[in-house]
């Protein structure tokens, strides 16, 4: 273990670090942080600290960058994750608050996060596993063709266009209140089952129209509890310069990736706190030049999905962890107030 004056000459090269995106010498250290000791003692630990793997020096006559080692021991000894201010809480809390329905709050989301952490943001699509369908319509486009609609608890909107060849709207209004009799109030589980046993109750002439609607449903259903991911804030990798073709071209290649991207929110379990993967910790080679920082959203210990932020390993940590905390908790807790 360092002692506390090396855990300071290390924060000092991480700060400077990712302010100035510049190896960090030791006369500057001592010119800008008060270090309280002379520039020869921090030179000693300096050396110490590259000895122990939490520097490295990447030019001779170069000063000092943090390794993944370093910056793994500057964030374990973080005393905390620092709160957000009060306007930064208002602004979060005003950008996510006219979202109109699930879609939008996603949407939203990734722009807030790609803003506020100047990374690209990562936002997984909640499972909510208590969602229920709130209406169903049917909606005649053409005479042969109807517009199914699906509206759940949580505001989203999932729609599918369906041939129901010479339809009359008294047809689809009776097909309307049989499927809404069905599914309405009912967990997106509990609809799926109660459509699958809809066929007795349907009257002989609307026997073909219901098994099209009920099947349309079904799929709707199903993959409503399906996840995926979206991704904003791309253009946020421009900041690492001239370093496109060795570590921008993989990230880039890796975010279209929806499995791997899944795979790695699914360390960021537990709502509340906000997991950090630095370089070589993450599992997936092409993104070992880049920190996550994630966080899972939900309520009340329900844990519907997660979201976080890829970055260079020089991002400002304290400040993106306390961002993706926050709005992970801002984004569970509109949800659940919706």
């Amino acid at each position: 273990m360092l002692d506390d004056r090396k855990l300071q000459v290390l924060r000092a090269i991480v700060s400077d670090y990712v302010s100035s995106q510049e190896p960090v010498g030791s006369k500057a250290l001592v010119e800008r942080h008060n270090l309280g000791v002379s520039p020869a003692t921090v030179r000693n630990d300096m050396a110490a600290l590259e000895d122990e793997g939490y520097i490295t020096q990447p030019h001779t006559s170069a000063g000092r960058i943090p390794t993944d080692k370093g910056y793994r021991l500057f964030i374990d000894r973080l005393a905390g994750v620092k709160p957000l201010s009060v306007a930064e809480r208002r602004a979060i809390n005003t950008f996510l608050s006219g979202a109109l329905d699930l879609d939008d709050v996603v949407t939203r989301t990734v722009r807030l996060l790609a803003q506020v952490t100047q990374q690209v943001a990562i936002v997984q699509y909640p499972v909510l596993s208590s969602a229920s369908v709130r209406h169903v319509e049917l909606v005649s486009m053409t005479p042969d063709r109807v517009l199914v609609i699906v509206i759940s608890s949580t505001g989203k909107v999932d729609q599918r266009s369906i041939e129901i060849p010479g339809h009359a709207e008294s047809d689809l209004a009776d097909l309307r209140a049989l499927v809404n009799t069905a599914t309405v109030g009912a967990t997106l589980s509990e609809a799926a089952a109660n459509l699958g046993a809809l066929s007795g109750r349907v009257p002989a002439h609307l026997t073909a129209p219901a098994a099209q609607v009920t099947s349309t449903l079904l799929e709707i259903l199903g993959t409503s509890g399906a996840t995926r991911v979206v991704v904003g804030g791309v253009p946020n990798l421009t900041r690492f310069g001239d370093e496109f073709e060795t570590t921008v071209k993989p990230v880039l290649e890796a975010l279209e990736e929806q499995v791997v991207l899944l795979k790695l929110l699914g360390e960021a379990a537990i709502p509340g706190d906000v997991t950090v993967r630095i370089g070589q910790e993450n599992p997936y080679r092409e993104l070992q030049t880049t920190s996550l920082v994630a966080s899972a959203y939900g309520s009340d210990g329900d844990i519907w999905a997660s979201l976080g932020v890829v970055g260079p390993t020089r991002m400002d940590y304290p400040s993106t962890m306390a961002s993706v905390r926050a709005v992970a908790r801002y984004v569970g807790r509109f949800l659940a107030e919706g």
